[in-house]
This record gives structure tokens, C-alpha cells and sequence, in this order.
């Protein structure tokens, strides 16, 4: 009613209303003009990130100084390596980007590791780099490096900014970049004063990158070569790796391979995108893989390889690789297809659509019935295998008794070695995204804190980080995290008291010269669990093992296990160096 009657005043009334509308417009307009701090969390906001890992410094405190004011979900990791390999981890089990902020000069130095790895494991991630000011760059200004120049090797892309305006486009790009085609890490540089400086906050709805464009849909022409190449083959095999994950096409890998009765073996990034109790599945394959899933790769007419890169590690020598196969290899990165690996049928697209398009055609399953006898002969008569007794405690032991606790359902982390092997061999994935590890780097320090990333991606699953007793040493640190936010993960330390896979080889190749390879000396590590105010278990019988881990699970917070395991106890089968999948040794006990 007194808006009415207002109204009816006239002037005085359209005077107020147009005076409260333009202040309105202005106030809108300044919401929109902000600084580069500003402008880069906004930019995060709208790609939806939910959690940014990170580690302030001198010419990064302007977007940390908004972070503290705009109230954004910040980890703050203890080391720079380890706020990287948690938004790995992070990003590995979510399928979304990682963030990682880091200062200019040693701060972003210290994210390289990181950086490499997921490059190579493609792991898509946002890497943000402070830097000195645009008028000192090139004059070794005080914690200056040039980590454009020292990432362009290792980043899918890589920016630096030299102007406030550019930031929203430059932040639309590098997701887009980093998550699309075969995904990739992403690094931003941002100099202190293009953080300061005010812009117009113009954030893009869409990208466009001529040069830039990756091919998701196969050809159905190379579609149709692959069905009838699976048609004609006697002795066909399926390798899936990690690319089938990152393409959410499980589903669809399961699916082809039941509808053609395919056996599918998996590259040690691929484990979980097949089911790993599944029938069909043959296991792990390459260097520590299991004998039919290698002898399948060596015999097979008719490889099928979707989303691996047919990395050395898997194939052995080149020279004896699937000698008699016909090669088809769906991926999709065009570099990766006949790069190592002569391939009859290219496939370039992504392995969800491909798998669809293969369905589609909805071919009779092949006469594999011999083929399956065969290589199900091999299963039986070459099983992973160990000596076990009830005095000592066997890490293979140990996997078997975590997969049979948590029902195989655990989002599972591992650092790089032996303890990486027996988790990948003796722990059946059988869901996608439950597996995190460091493949094609082999990165040391990873397992834990990618546990932490992964269990903020997973806050109601168990996440056990899996580790060495001399990774562990390398990110611990990171333990703070879990007293401060008393996050649930259980650290399983693998602990034989020696760099376990460097020794294995000394003893194999190196005529048991074990230098610089064993730890006579430990640090007590439930004491420095004590120190972090986390509940820790020695473990050291395997009448303790399977109670104590039962125990520790049912804990609300973080748990930490030293395992002492068997010292001297060698991670078979093997390929070893220059030799072929039919090759392999410690087949037999």
C-alpha cells in the first residue's frame, strides 16, 4: 500500500527509485572489478573446486591473504611435495582437478616431482605459481626460478601471466586443458603484481583453442576394422589400462568383454577398471605381473590394447612382445599409438566411446572356448605364490589379510617398491578409483600423502596408505595433517628395514653387493606417531597381524601399523631386464 501511494507521488519517487538503481549497478560494477587474488579464486569457485592443497610464501601471500579472507577449504601440507601428491591422490579418485598453490623460487620448485608424475600418470591438475614481479623477472630477484621454463617438459601446458585481464581466460583454458583429451597437469605462473593488480572479473562460458582440439569420437571406420579383427582372431586378449578410469568406461570394458568372452589382463594403473574377481580377468600383467596374464600377452592373435601406453615396464623386451599378434591399440593421445609398439588397427579416441561403439555392433561372441581352457591351465598351475610359516610375518600375508578386512572395498595407496607389487598381486580391485599409485615416475614419498588427498575425496571409505619403511621417511611429515584434522587414514608401513625393491635387484644382478640399501638404524615409529598424537601398533607375528589390523580399522581417526615384515623376501614372478614375457623367473615356488 505505501509503495502504491509512493508511487503516485511522482518525481520525488522516480528520483529515489533511479538513485537506489544506479547505486545498485555500481555496487554490481565494483563487485565486479577485483584484484588478481581475487579474480583467480573466483575463477576456482566457478570451475567448482572444492579444496585447494597448498603452501604460502613471499609472492604468493596476496591470493593467500584472500584465501584467508574469502574463506576458501585450504590443506595446508607441511612440504610442497606433499600438498602435490595429495592433489594427486585427490584427483585420482574424485576424477576432478587437483589445485595446488605454491610460492615463487623453491616452492615451486618442489612441486616438480609432482608435476612429472601426474604428467605422466595423466593426472589432471591445477598448479598455481607464485613469482616475483613482472619488472624484476629475468634478474635473479630473491626466490626467482623460471619453472615455465623448468615444467615446460612436464606440463600438458603451462601460463604466465603478465596481465591482471588475462587471468579469467588463462584459468578457463588450463582446466579445459587439463581435463580434457588425455588429462594432464596444468601450471599457472602469477607474478606478485599481476595478483595485485585490479581487473574486471569476466569469467568466459566457453573455450576456444583452435589449436587444441582432442578427438573423442572414434573413427567408426577403425571402429569396425577392430570388431572384425576380434571376429577372425583364435586367441584374442584385451590390456586395459588406466586410460579406461580416466574415461569413466568400466562399465563398458566389462560389457565388451562379456559380450565377446573376452580375457582382459590390466596394466598396474589400469588395476579396477576390470572386476578382479571377475572370470575373465587373468590379473596384473608386466614385470611382476601374474604368468597367464603375461603368457596370454606373448601367445594371443589379437591384442587389444585400451588406454596403456605399452610402457617398458609392461611389455618386457620389445623384441619378444606379443610376437605373433596383430596389434590394435585404442588411446586417446595420438603419440602414444605406435610409439613403442607397432599397431595394425590405430584407434584415436576416447575409450568410453570407443567401447560403446564396439558394443554397438553387437557382434556373437567368438570360439575362445580352447583358448580360455589354456590360459586358465596357466592360472592353476603358475598362482602367485609364497612361503608362509607362523613365526614371520609375509608381506604377501599381509595384503591377503587387508583385502579379506575391508572386503576389498579400501581406497588402497602405495609408495614405490616391493610393497607396490605385493598390494597390486595379492589386493583384488574390484570397483574403478580405488587404487593410487605412482606408475611411470616411480615416485617415492607419494603413498601417503595421496592417501590424504584421497580421503578427502572419499571422506566415508577407508583409505590405507601402504608404504615402505623408507618412503614413509620421505613425506611423514605430512602426519600433521591427520593430528590436526584427525582424518581417518591408516598408515600400513611395509617395514623390512631396507629399500626393498633396490635391495632385491642387488641380490639378483648385483651379486648381493647391498650398497647403500638397508636401514640398520630405524626410527621408533610408534613413538613418532605418539609425537603426532596418533594411535600407533608394532606388529611383528602373524598371530598379531589380522586382530591388531581389525582393531585399528575400527578406530574413527588415523592409525598407524609398523608392520615388520620378512627382510629378505623377494617380490616374484619377475621379467627381469632385456628378457620377454615367456621369460619369466620365480613362476614356481
Amino acid at each position: 500500500m505505501m509503495e502504491n501511494q509512493r508511487d503516485e507521488g511522482g518525481t520525488e519517487m522516480g528520483t529515489n527509485v533511479k538513485v537506489q538503481t544506479e547505486k545498485k549497478a555500481k555496487e554490481h560494477a565494483d563487485a565486479k572489478r577485483m584484484n588478481g587474488s581475487q579474480i583467480v579464486l573466483r575463477a576456482l569457485a566457478e570451475e567448482k573446486v572444492e579444496m585447494i592443497f597448498g603452501y604460502p610464501g613471499g609472492a604468493i601471500l596476496p591470493t593467500y591473504d584472500e584465501i584467508y579472507k574469502m574463506g576458501i577449504h585450504h590443506i595446508l601440507a607441511r612440504h610442497e611435495q606433499g600438498a602435490i601428491h595429495a592433489a594427486e591422490g585427490y584427483a585420482r579418485v574424485s576424477g576432478n582437478p587437483g589445485v595446488c598453490i605454491v610460492t615463487s623460487g623453491p616452492g615451486a620448485t618442489n612441486v616438480v616431482t609432482g608435476i612429472a608424475d601426474a604428467m605422466i600418470d595423466s593426472l589432471p591438475l591445477i598448479v598455481i605459481s607464485g613469482q616475483v614481479a613482472t619488472n624484476v623477472i629475468g634478474t635473479d630477484a630473491f626466490q626467482e626460478a623460471d619453472v615455465v621454463g623448468v615444467t615446460m617438459p612436464i606440463t600438458k601446458h603451462n601460463f604466465q601471466l603478465r596481465h591482471v585481464d588475462d587471468i579469467p581466460r588463462v584459468m578457463k583454458e588450463a582446466f579445459h586443458i587439463a581435463t580434457t583429451g588425455r588429462p594432464g597437469p596444468v601450471l599457472i605462473d602469477l607474478p606478485k603484481d599481476v595478483s595485485t593488480a585490479e581487473g574486471e572479473f569476466k569469467y568466459p562460458e566457453s573455450v576456444h583453442m583452435p589449436g587444441y582440439q582432442p578427438t573423442v569420437q572414434p573413427n567408426r571406420l577403425q571402429i569396425k576394422k577392430l570388431s572384425q579383427a576380434v571376429q577372425r582372431a583364435k586367441k584374442p586378449v584385451i590390456l586395459a589400462g588406466s586410460g579406461v578410469l580416466h574415461a569413466d568406461g568400466a562399465e563398458e570394458l566389462r560389457e565388451f568383454a562379456e559380450q565377446q568372452q573376452l580375457p582382459v589382463t590390466n596394466t598396474l594403473l589400469g588395476l579396477g577398471s576390470f572386476p578382479g574377481d571377475h572370470s575373465l580377468f587373468l590379473g596384473m600383467a608386466g614385470m611382476h605381473g601374474l604368468y597367464a596374464a603375461n603368457m596370454a600377452l606373448h601367445e594371443c592373435d589379437l591384442l587389444i590394447n585400451i588406454g596403456a601406453r605399452f610402457d617398458d615396464r609392461l611389455t618386457g623386451s620389445l623384441q619378444h612382445f606379443a610376437p605373433d599378434a596383430e596389434i590394435a591399440h585404442v588411446d586417446i593421445d595420438p603419440a602414444e599409438i605406435g610409439k613403442n609398439v607397432e599397431t595394425a588397427i590405430p584407434v584415436v579416441g576416447d575409450a568410453k566411446e570407443a567401447l560403446k561403439s564396439l558394443l554397438s555392433f553387437n557382434n556373437e561372441p567368438g570360439q575362445y572356448d580352447d583358448w580360455h581352457d589354456h590360459l586358465k591351465a596357466y592360472s592353476k598351475n603358475y598362482p602367485l605364490w609364497y612361503h608362509g610359516d607362523e613365526k614371520t610375518l609375509k608381506p604377501q600375508a599381509l595384503m591377503e589379510l587387508m583385502y579379506e578386512e575391508t572386503n576389498g572395498e579400501a581406497v588402497v595407496t602405495t609408495d614405490v617398491g616391493q610393497h607396490q607389487m605385493w598390494a597390486a598381486q595379492y589386493y583384488r580391485f574390484a570397483n574403478p578409483h580405488r587404487w593410487v599409485t605412482s606408475g611411470g615416475l616411480g615416485t617415492m614419498g607419494f603413498g601417503f600423502p595421496a592417501a590424504i588427498g584421497a580421503q578427502f575425496a572419499e571422506p566415508n571409505r577407508d583409505v590405507i596408505a601402504v608404504i615402505g619403511d623408507a618412503g614413509f621417511q620421505m613425506t611423514l611429515q605430512e602426519m600433521s595433517i591427520l593430528q590436526e584434522l584427525n582424518l581417518p587414514v591408516k598408515i600400513v608401513i611395509v617395514n623390512n628395514a631396507s629399500l626393498g625393491m633396490v635391495r632385491q635387484w642387488q641380490e639378483l644382478f648385483y651379486e648381493e653387493r647391498y650398497s647403500h640399501s638397508l636401514f640398520p638404524i630405524q626410527p621408533d615409529f610408534l613413538k613418532l606417531a605418539e609425537a603426532y598424537n596418533i594411535k600407533g601398533y608394532k606388529i611383528e607375528t602373524p598371530s598379531d597381524a589380522r586382530e591388531v589390523f581389525k582393531q585399528g580399522l575400527r578406530e574413527d581417526g588415523p592409525v598407524l601399523f609398523d608392520f615388520r615384515v620378512t627382510a629378505d623376501e623377494n617380490c616374484y614372478p619377475m621379467i627381469a631386464p632385456g628378457k620377454g614375457h615367456h621369460e619369466m623367473e620365480g613362476i614356481r615356488p
